[in-house]
């Protein structure tokens, strides 16, 4: 140590690199770091002393720095022990005052001054309290204002230069701390022409410019891209037939979809994905339409699932039906979402065989909340509508649309205007258990048939309680054309045998009802017994005469609706 310059005397934990009296700079003390460096040498290896007094040395020099940081930020209005958490965190930040104090010795003005002076100089010309401040209004936590103001290397000028071009893309307040945290790389390094290139690119991909202040706020993870990375991440969702628009809404829609995952991972959910028989372009649609598929984990959602699907019976075509109505489902965790559902449907009956048909016919039933939608309903059809125990889950199996069906917009409204037709309670429940879509019309469609069905056609009550699936046929192109063709040919049957076929098997039962009225008005009374077998099911047993020039209008009490309708007459042609 009697070798080196003597430093100009200081208070106690002063240390200066050089000394101000010095007439070379280049003859002063060796750098701080080769006084703890053994391995290289340096005069002083064997001097435990002396290094033992320069880390004492440090260690008070940095203790200093961190009162005159926690002084500064307490005339910032900040708490003692908000300034002593932060503090806590900014040891980089500290060592880095610390060395600007010392090189500041050598600027003219501050030739005689002290370190906590020069300290207390290089903290208030830095701004750093106004930034932190700034940084805590945004929501972000002392850890994370640390992290942001060590890794801005000192320039803290960039985190305000780069806070100013988030606000002019429309980055909300409470998100620019947000992306300024989590942007990978070294973002605040980066010129703001980089950046707006990165904009223009995503705004010529179909990206709007209203929505890029969303998308950035909510994957900061874009603005660290190069040109070369970011287009061969937006080429990988083009080349699975989106175009500008399907590729704009879906990053607004998801815009971690973009950033957020490696290509290799991308790579292999979409792999996944195809091995439900889906192409390429089936892949694309899907992510458009819900692209957090890509935010999903092979591991952690798609095979739970697809092994319970597996066994609840559901076939590969099924769950491709599911995938592609409900992807939603392969987004949730299906043990608190769908098991429950589940379990409710055998609890009320349903066969274990028949689940896995119930839930690809109608997937969103999974999407339904269980104690607000699909128990009421169930409820409202045990104690509204009729429905037994015995067949409630009869009735879920063949019709799982109805709960879907709103009950004070839908059912409740289906079963009042049945019941005011003269159908009883227990009858209304059969004709459920027989057709549950019933109640799932609306009363319009419903009121035009039921007139034609009792005033045209003159049918009683019972044949639509035999047959409630009348109401699913179109009274245009089925109900009516086939009523002329039975008037025209003097033939009657029944609702089932008149509507549940094909045109040609229609004919084939007119031809053959006709002949065997040619042959009873002829005086033939030997009928063909195989004939009589066939369709003596579909020959109505009332009496109904074909000859009379007019029918006369059933002398029955109908519903208020309908007693303001003149009475119809039907002219059959001989």
């Amino acid at each position: 140590m009697s070798l080196i310059n003597k430093r100009t005397p200081q208070f106690p934990g002063s240390i200066y690199i050089q000394s101000p009296i010095d007439t070379d700079v280049y003859t002063s003390l060796p750098p701080i770091s080769s006084l703890f460096d053994t391995k290289k040498g340096s005069g002083f290896d064997d001097d435990d002393d002396d290094d033992e007094m320069l880390i004492k040395a440090l260690e008070i020099r940095r203790k200093v720095t961190v009162e005159i940081f926690k002084e500064a930020m307490r005339k910032g209005r900040f708490s003692i022990t908000y300034s002593t958490n932060l503090v806590s965190e900014l040891s980089d930040f500290i060592d880095y005052v610390m060395i600007q104090a010392a090189s500041m010795k050598k600027m003219p003005e501050f030739l005689d001054s002290s370190f906590n002076v020069r300290a207390r100089a290089f903290i208030d010309d830095s701004c750093v309290v106004p930034i932190v401040r700034w940084l805590k209004h945004n929501a972000l936590s002392y850890p994370q204002i640390a992290n942001l103001i060590c890794n801005s290397k000192g320039d803290l000028e960039s985190i305000r230069r780069l806070a100013e071009w988030l606000k002019s893309i429309h980055v909300k307040g409470r998100f620019i701390g947000l992306v300024l945290i989590r942007a990978k790389g070294n973002v605040l390094g980066r010129s703001l022409e980089e950046l707006d290139k990165i904009i223009g690119y995503l705004e010529y991909k179909g990206v709007k410019r209203d929505w890029i202040g969303y998308i950035v706020g909510r994957c900061p993870e874009i603005l660290s891209f190069s040109m070369e990375e970011l287009e061969s991440r937006t080429n990988f969702y083009f080349d699975m037939g989106m175009d500008e628009k399907d590729f704009g809404t879906m990053l607004f829609d998801y815009p971690k979809v973009l950033g957020y995952f490696s290509i290799e991972e991308m790579n292999q959910k979409v792999a996944y994905l195809k091995e439900f028989g889906l192409s390429n372009e089936d892949v694309g649609r899907l992510l458009a339409f819900k692209p957090h598929l890509m935010g999903c984990g092979i591991e952690e959602k798609f095979k739970p699932l697809v092994k319970y699907f597996y066994y609840l019976g559901i076939s590969k075509g099924g769950m491709r039906k599911i995938l592609v109505t409900r992807p939603v489902l392969f987004c949730v965790d299906f043990e608190t979402t769908i098991v429950s559902k589940v379990q409710f449907l055998r609890d009320i009956g349903v066969q274990q065989d028949a689940i896995g048909n119930v839930l690809v016919r109608f997937p969103r039933l999974l999407t339904f909340s269980l104690h607000k939608k699909i128990r009421p309903v169930v409820i409202f059809l045990l104690t509204k509508a009729g429905v037994s125990q015995r067949n409630i889950g009869k009735v879920i199996a063949l019709g799982p649309e109805l709960l879907g069906c709103s009950i004070a917009n839908k059912l409740d409204h289906n079963v009042k205007y049945f019941l005011s037709l003269g159908i009883t309670l227990r009858q209304l429940g059969e004709m459920v258990a027989d057709f549950p879509m019933l109640l799932t019309y609306n009363i319009d469609i419903l009121r035009p048939k039921y007139r034609y069905l009792r005033r045209m056609m003159v049918r009683p009550l019972q044949d639509l309680i035999e047959f409630p699936r009348f109401f699913s046929y179109s009274l245009d192109e089925r109900i009516v054309p086939r009523h002329k063709i039975m008037v025209e040919n003097r033939v009657n049957f029944k609702l089932r045998y008149m509507l549940a076929n094909s045109d040609d098997e229609f004919n084939l039962r007119v031809q053959a009802a006709v002949e065997r009225r040619l042959r009873f008005e002829s005086g033939d009374l030997t009928l063909d017994k195989q004939a009589h077998t066939e369709t003596d099911g579909s020959i109505e047993k009332y009496p109904f005469d074909f000859q009379t020039a007019e029918i006369l209008e059933e002398k029955t009490d109908l519903n208020s609706d309908y007693k303001d309708l003149p009475s119809v007459h039907i002219q059959n042609s001989a």
